[in-house]
């Protein structure tokens, strides 16, 4: 049994993620914002502990975390707001990596999306700059840091069933990139068991491949 935080733990891919890993029998705790969600998380059998990253310091952060094996960053700003989206998405995701290695967490996930990068080609007064901006940034710190860390860059989400299938860097993504939120979870969970992904970026969509196969034939 594992002792895993996730930070962003009301969110759709979050709640799929704890209830599976819940039921894999770690011990889940589940960071979130709004105090009133706490039944929706425990309910997946994580704990829930309110936490307000966007205005916790790295050592606030680092209390929280400690005594965990791994960390997933599921936590978003919504967009809508760009100052917010960089405080959340940017620096608070940035304190959250620092305060990793602070409480001695090795491994962290990042869950951002596909196409994430400092070339993401989003114009400035597009109302996704703020978030491919924040995001590209935050990964690229990641890949910077000491952490076991991954980052997956899941295609655009549904809120489809889970199918247990993937297809890994997909060529064509004109094609369609579109992803469940359950299949996102199921990638997470997969990932925090093989070693072999670390420091790994591991863009993907829904496709016809058996998750653990997919990423374990790299």
């Amino acid at each position: 049994m594992s002792r895993i935080a996730i930070i962003g733990g009301h969110g759709k891919v979050a709640l799929h993620l704890s209830r599976i890993l819940s039921g894999e029998g770690h011990d889940v705790t589940s960071f979130i914002r709004n105090p009133d969600h706490v039944a929706d998380v425990t309910g997946t059998g994580a704990s829930a502990e309110v936490l307000d990253v966007e205005h916790s310091t790295t050592a606030e952060l680092a209390q929280a975390l400690k005594g965990h094996d791994a960390v997933v960053w599921s936590a978003g700003a919504g967009g809508g707001n760009p100052a917010r989206t960089y405080a959340v998405d940017r620096d608070a995701a940035i304190r959250s990596m620092d305060a990793a290695a602070e409480a001695g967490v090795k491994r962290y996930v990042m869950v951002s999306y596909i196409g994430a990068s400092k070339e993401h080609g989003v114009p400035e007064d597009h109302p996704f700059f703020a978030y491919a901006e924040s995001k590209a940034a935050a990964d690229d710190y990641l890949r910077g840091t000491n952490l076991d860390w991954t980052v997956l860059g899941p295609g655009s989400l549904t809120d489809e069933p889970a199918t247990g299938l993937i297809e890994l860097h997909p060529a064509n993504p004109d094609d369609g990139t579109q992803t469940s939120r359950a299949n996102v979870a199921l990638v997470t969970a997969a990932v925090l068991e093989l070693p072999e992904t670390i420091a790994k970026t591991i863009p993907f969509k829904d496709g016809t491949e058996d998750v653990v196969d997919a990423l374990t034939k790299e």
